[in-house]
Parts: structure tokens; C-alpha cells; sequence
């Protein structure tokens, strides 16, 4: 049985080797379940057998970048933590994401897929965007302690991330710029910490 297990497991992660290289190569119209399946060397049943379609697919492979790009248990809210040390670990995670090569070349074909066919990619969108509620969930629990402003925790955890993406999502992306130095992104995400508790921060609380 668990000689089976693992060989379902290795098919699987043949077939998600095989959909990021022709996604990269090829966008997301153009790249077809027969040749994921063709370049995994498995059947096209196989692979239907793991993933139902291709924007699935897509959605599972954008989730596992993340969850191999950020930390997870950076994610929970500590009562006895300093919130800015707090927040720049939250940050510096997802720096490292929006720095990882993989991900911004799947974020572009995502995006060219979102403005092609809306209809189709919404669902593989709203999946993706899933994993950014561990920031709403951090700030809003910030909130309940009393340690930052009344406010939408979505609208502000947008606020915070977009601080970053504006230097190291949107130019690599959209202009083809490198991902940021080392430096540059400390820099960054730095300033973005300390601009978003310079706002939202309650008076009289330390960070």
C-alpha cells in the first residue's frame, strides 16, 4: 500500500514539474493537459485523475510557490511579540515570495490568463488570493487587542502588501525588471512596516 502511495505521490509531482515548464515556456492558453501529460511521461487520465482541469492545476501550483516561499508560523498574531518585529517577519516572508523566479514567471502567465479569458481564470484567482489571508488574520487580531487602529483588516493588509508589490511585484512582472537586491528589499520592507504602524499603530503601545 505504501509502495502505491508513493508512487501516486511521484506521478504527481511529475505532473506539477511538468505543467510549471510548460506553463513558463508556453502561458496558460497554449499549454494543454496532453502535453503536461506528454512532458510527465504519465497518461492524460493520470493526470486528470490528480487535477480535474487546467486552472486547478495552475491555482495548485501558484498555492504550493507560496507555502514553499513563506512561513507559516510567522503568520500567528503574538500578544508578547513587539508588533514590528512581528510585522517584519510577516513581511520578509512575503518578500521572499515576490522574489522567488518561479513564482513571478507563473504570476505573468496568470495575469496574460486573467485578461484574456476573465470567465475562466476567476476561480484560479479567488484561490490564489486565499493565501493572502494570513495577513488579515494577523492585523485583525492585532485589532482585538487593542494594539492597532479600528479598520478593515482586508482593506488594510492590502494597504501593507502593496507597499511591497509596488517595488517587487509589479515592475518584475510587468517591465521585466530582476527581483530586488538583497539590500534594496530589507529597505523596503522596512519602510513599509514602519509607514503602515506609523498609521495604524494605537498611541501608547510599544512596538
Amino acid at each position: 500500500m505504501a509502495t502505491v502511495q508513493r508512487l501516486t505521490d511521484r506521478k504527481r509531482d511529475a505532473i506539477l514539474q511538468a505543467a510549471i515548464a510548460e506553463f513558463r515556456a508556453n502561458g496558460f492558453e497554449t499549454t494543454s493537459m496532453d502535453k503536461i501529460a506528454a512532458r510527465a511521461e504519465v497518461s492524460k487520465r493520470t493526470v486528470y485523475n490528480h487535477f480535474p482541469g487546467k486552472e486547478e492545476l495552475f491555482a495548485e501550483i501558484l498555492m504550493q510557490l507560496w507555502t514553499s516561499s513563506a512561513e507559516q508560523h510567522a503568520l500567528s498574531y503574538r500578544h508578547d511579540k513587539p508588533l514590528r518585529l512581528q510585522l517584519l517577519e510577516l513581511m520578509q516572508s512575503k518578500m521572499r515570495m515576490l522574489s522567488d523566479g518561479n513564482f513571478l514567471d507563473l504570476a505573468r502567465v496568470a495575469i496574460a490568463a486573467t485578461i484574456h479569458s476573465p470567465e475562466r481564470t476567476q476561480d484560479m484567482v479567488a484561490k490564489l488570493g486565499e493565501r493572502e489571508e494570513g495577513v488579515n488574520t494577523w492585523i485583525a487580531a492585532a485589532q482585538a487587542d487593542g494594539r492597532l487602529k479600528p479598520a478593515d483588516p482586508a482593506f488594510a493588509a492590502h494597504q501593507l502588501q502593496s507597499l511591497l508589490k509596488t517595488f517587487a511585484f509589479w515592475p518584475q512582472v510587468t517591465l521585466g525588471q530582476p527581483p530586488l537586491a538583497m539590500a534594496l528589499r530589507q529597505q523596503v520592507v522596512d519602510s513599509a512596516v514602519d509607514m503602515f504602524l506609523a498609521y495604524y499603530e494605537v498611541a501608547g503601545k510599544t512596538r
